[in-house]
């Protein structure tokens, strides 16, 4: 076995590069150290055919010759088409290298080191499988804090794409609570939800808050329906949908702050927009969303002409009334009721409607807030 070692090697590298395509296809560096691997493989079998007694590490024998890089070069499936051509040359040659009447032995030896072979291959690509999880998970967990933080740059950019993050489109961030257990459990469950919804997720525990940075979804409110099963009980905040990563942090604080303010709307829905929580936002002090009311409602309110801002202001102080708006504004209720539907054409709300009334209520006294000198 030890004078045929060398011609073993050279015949398993020669039978890879007749029958495995993607071998032929690679760099000549990686097949280099798959041509050292598969000579570390022979040895280390004479070796342990020599002493099979004695304890002997195969990983490290065989593998070890190999940097780490090479388990993401090669994947596992690639790598037991290799060793199950080292082992059919060695198995084709027993005839040929064994003494008279070993070849059963020879033939039984090998079969016992292939399974060897085949568990320390297996242990090989779960420790670097391991090894690259922790890796992500820190990445990943940078990523979050960064969009959650209002550090989004260029190198939050290369962090992502290491993880698989391929610019989806629109990004909006979901904000909930997170639930008992290990976080990591929690990011695990996230990515598998994302997943089956066809949608990409970077996700981190931060304290007692699960925040999910979603991408891919034309409609993130409907997206975050998918994934609402992962937060723990409470409000789940979904933030505005912005045109990608580096501007994911307005959305994060959108949806912070839509967190904050869930308390003063104790029926919202369960994923609720944080759009949808700018009145209580703007009551618990979010500039954001205090600015968002101004120039969303109150600001093309005023450009569309007094009329539509006087017949609001007069509608709601007289109790969402159409005939003592019309009194008091001495128009008839129809022209109000006209008026009111020019301000829903305008601003996306609708004033006899009690949760739009309390929102433009609340726009139309900021509004004037900010006129003031």
């Amino acid at each position: 076995m030890e004078k045929a070692s060398s011609r073993l090697a050279t015949a398993a590298i020669s039978r890879m590069d007749d029958t495995l395509a993607w071998y032929r296809a690679m760099p000549p560096e990686h097949r280099s150290w798959i041509g050292l691997v598969a000579q570390a493989g022979i040895a280390a079998f004479i070796e342990w055919f020599r002493r099979p007694d004695h304890a002997q590490a195969v990983s490290t024998d065989v593998f070890g010759t190999a940097p780490r890089e090479l388990t993401r070069a090669v994947t596992l499936r690639q790598t037991v088409e290799l060793v199950r051509a080292t082992i059919e040359v060695v198995e084709n040659a027993i005839e040929e290298v064994a003494g008279p009447g070993d070849e059963a032995v020879l033939r039984e030896a090998v079969l016992v080191y292939a399974r060897e072979i085949a568990f320390a291959t297996a242990r090989v690509y779960a420790q670097a499988a391991e090894a690259r999880g922790a890796w992500d998970a820190r990445l990943e967990a940078l990523v979050v804090h960064a969009v959650v933080g209002g550090d989004a740059d260029e190198s939050m950019l290369s962090r992502a794409a290491a993880l698989g993050w391929r610019s989806p489109g629109s990004v909006a961030v979901l904000v909930g609570n997170a639930p008992d257990g290990d976080s990591e459990l929690v990011v695990d469950s996230i990515r598998r939800a994302a997943r089956h919804a066809r949608l990409h997720a970077l996700t981190g525990v931060l304290g007692e808050r699960l925040v999910v940075v979603l991408g891919g979804a034309d409609d993130p409110l409907h997206a975050a329906k998918a994934l609402i099963g992962q937060f723990a009980a409470g409000p789940v905040v979904v933030g505005p949908a912005v045109p990608g990563l580096l501007e994911a942090t307005s959305s994060a604080q959108a949806a912070l702050a839509g967190l904050r303010a869930c308390p003063a709307w104790p029926d919202a829905p369960r994923p609720v927009s944080a759009d949808d929580l700018l009145p209580e936002r703007a009551l618990a002090g979010d500039e954001m969303a205090r600015r968002q009311l101004v120039e969303d409602l109150y600001s093309p309110l005023k450009e569309a002409g007094s009329a539509l801002l006087d017949t609001l202001s007069v509608y709601l102080e007289q109790a969402a009334s159409l005939e003592g708006a019309a009194r008091m504004l001495f128009v008839h209720p129809n022209t109000v009721r006209y008026r009111l539907r020019r301000v829903t054409d305008v601003t996306g709300y609708t004033p006899t409607e009690a949760r739009s009334a309390f929102t433009l209520r609340l726009a139309l006294a900021l509004g004037r807030l900010s006129q003031e000198p």
